[in-house]
């Protein structure tokens, strides 16, 4: 590699419950017009784009760009399960670093339906994979299989450390508590967690409505750049992506519930991300987490190393999770309250990471915010774990 990648401008929309939303061309052409913007550059500097989604057909991407703009540069989509605005943003990353490009613009959106994903299409192998775990563990089958799999991995960690369900709550609590200093949020009332525990059964006998992130349309964008160029036309705001990295399954992955959910995928990205930036956990500041279900975002602490094995209960309860703690995780309102437009997700948060090195995130601002990390996970597809730093320049 020979340069350095930086991200230059960033944009969103606000996110929509479905049949709320404006059409994906819209919202998506709103989100790139606006990184654009953000950047101070106009389509002629872009030199490629990805387009990640994962509700639409073979070329929607094109008129999704088309829309914003048509110079004819190459486009490819990306559909990479849940994580698949990250691996937009890695392949950018990854075109810049090495020297090719200078410009690259990863943008994602999304239309989903109403109601659970289904598993049709990207999810077929993942049913494979972690149904047949499941069904030969005697995990009871769930009208909602996403459900199942998260939540029989929250089952696997309160039977091995002892949590609770209220655990999962008081993350739901906390989400909704930073969304309501979000403008983008979706849901930003406040909720109990007596209400969370009392809200409609998704899985078992613990995994609620409120531990679930809810379907949402919507459209976000980043441009990824060289120093080179941010330095020629003199950007400013640039952030520093300081290390990223993605990793998928290995055979270790079907052993368990946890692993299946991609808990062994994540602590190897973030042990990689944390050996190539020379920063480690206890230095981040702010986390983009992908809180689908709350039970994911408190394995993913530990995945993280956020916390110890099996100190979850603990890192929550002592409010290391928020402000005035150790570490700000989803001061968004994550995916519980802004929602997860499955391939906007993750460059949704990385506009929230950039807004916030930079200082500009309003009343969620993390005070003296230095080191920013983004946790982006799919089913069955990746992990993809990525720091972020201000521009030295």
């Amino acid at each position: 590699m020979s340069d350095k990648a930086y991200v230059a401008g960033v944009n969103m929309v606000k996110f929509a419950k479905p049949g709320l939303n404006e059409p994906y061309r819209v919202m998506a052409s709103k989100a790139i017009t606006g990184a654009l913007a953000d950047a101070g550059l106009e389509p002629k500097h872009v030199q490629q784009a990805f387009a990640s989604y994962i509700y639409g057909v073979t070329g929607s991407g094109q008129h999704a760009l088309y829309d914003a703009f048509q110079t004819g540069i190459p486009l490819v989509n990306v559909s990479n399960a849940c994580a698949s605005g990250s691996s937009a943003i890695f392949l950018a990353r990854q075109l810049v670093e090495a020297g090719a490009l200078d410009c690259v613009l990863a943008f994602g959106f999304d239309e989903m339906p109403r109601g659970a994903i289904e598993m049709t299409g990207t999810h077929e192998y993942s049913g494979d994979c972690i149904d047949s775990l499941l069904d030969a563990k005697g995990v009871a089958q769930a009208p909602v299989p996403i459900a199942r799999w998260f939540g029989a991995a929250g089952d696997q960690y309160m039977d091995k450390y002892g949590a609770t369900p209220d655990l999962f709550a008081k993350v739901s609590v906390k989400s909704r508590k930073h969304a309501a200093n979000n403008p983008y949020a979706l849901f930003t009332a406040p909720i109990t967690e007596e209400e969370v525990l009392q809200s409609p059964i998704i899985y078992g006998d613990y995994m609620t409505k409120f531990m679930a992130c809810p379907p949402t349309c919507g459209a976000a964008a980043a441009l990824i750049v060289s120093e080179g160029f941010a330095r020629h036309h003199h950007l400013e705001g640039c952030v520093e992506i300081t290390a990223q990295s993605l990793t998928t399954d290995t055979p270790a992955s079907w052993n368990d519930p946890i692993l299946a959910i991609g808990s062994d995928n994540v602590r190897r990205a973030a042990d990689e991300v944390y050996e190539v930036a020379g920063i480690g956990p206890e230095d981040v500041d702010v986390v983009e987490l992908h809180d689908c279900f709350t039970p994911n975002e408190v394995i993913a602490y530990e995945a993280l190393r956020l916390c110890g094995e099996g100190e979850a209960t603990r890192f929550v309860e002592n409010g290391s999770n928020t402000y005035g703690g150790q570490v700000v995780v989803n001061p968004s309102g994550g995916l519980m309250s802004k929602g997860h437009p499955i391939g906007a997700t993750g460059l949704a948060q990385c506009c929230e990471l950039t807004w916030q090195l930079r200082g500009t995130a309003g009343k969620r601002q993390v005070p003296d915010a230095k080191v920013a990390l983004q946790h982006n996970i799919g089913l069955v597809a990746a992990a993809a774990v990525t720091m972020y730093r201000p521009a030295a320049f």
